[in-house]
């Protein structure tokens, strides 16, 4: 079955952690693959708010997933939209003032950080080198909204104790300091699975590419799943190819493996 679209995780797989930019072959391996007629997605776990680091390869992108499935669309179209519950965001809220952890809300429109520390810029200005934030907004300026997604600083044992207070929500990790909340039984496979069916692609004709936790469902999903080589040792498991690491030309050498690229 002929490859016709690639869905693509952005940090760590087409972002290099270290340099926080798309390695030069991979912007080549992405154009030779569109001049090939393949369409190119992005799959992320962030907002679209804060997607800000494409900038060589946006005009080579045919659509996104983002806030990990619960906002897809094309340039032309809204494909899905799978906003929280609001209980559940409502819950959270009152269990971050509780226990004193940040949480990043994500509307429609308006990103929030809310009970904003050190930790939040450690991880998101430092490591994600996300520059965009408003800090001066509030919960306030986003509650009308749709709230597609949240991200809560807490560890493993304190996710348990209030995912079993949030029924309606999944909760999903890419990175050990942080979990990442939406819809209920939403992922990056629902998305591909709906971008695909809007676009009328079969599964069989899609490879997606991914280095975290949050990957592994769209892996699992498409017809080829590729885990970079500074992917984790789960993600590499559930992968049908594990390429090269992001830094070491992980996109071209996996595009060129399946004779996707001259």
């Amino acid at each position: 079955m002929r490859i016709k679209a690639l869905f693509f995780d952005i940090d760590g797989t087409l972002v290099s952690f270290q340099t926080h930019r798309i390695p030069a072959s991979t912007i080549e391996a992405l154009e030779k693959a569109k001049a090939n007629n393949i369409r190119i997605f992005i799959s992320t776990g962030r907002p679209i708010s804060i997607i800000t680091n494409l900038t060589p390869i946006q005009s080579l992108i045919d659509g996104y997933i983002t806030a990990n499935g619960a906002y897809c669309f094309t340039s032309q179209h809204t494909i899905s939209i799978h906003p929280m519950d609001k209980s559940d965001v409502i819950r959270m809220i009152e269990d971050a003032n509780e226990r004193d952890y940040p949480v990043i809300i994500a509307g429609e429109r308006t990103l929030v950080i809310h009970n904003r520390k050190p930790i939040v810029d450690d991880i998101f200005s430092s490591y994600l080198h996300v520059t965009n934030i408003d800090y001066s907004k509030t919960f306030h300026d986003v509650k009308e909204e749709h709230i597609l997604q949240l991200t809560a600083f807490v560890n493993k044992q304190q996710e348990q104790a209030i995912a079993s207070q949030m029924p309606h929500s999944s909760f999903t990790r890419w990175h050990p300091l942080f979990a990442d909340i939406i819809h209920r039984n939403i992922s990056k496979a629902n998305g591909l699975e709906e971008i695909a069916k809007a676009l009328d692609l079969r599964l069989e004709e899609t490879m997606a590419f991914g280095d975290g936790g949050n990957d592994i469902p769209i892996l699992h999903k498409a017809g080829i799943g590729v885990a970079m080589g500074n992917a984790s040792d789960d993600v590499k498991a559930q992968a049908d190819y594990i390429t090269t690491s992001v830094d070491e030309d992980g996109v071209w050498n996996a595009l060129r493996h399946f004779n996707l690229i001259p």
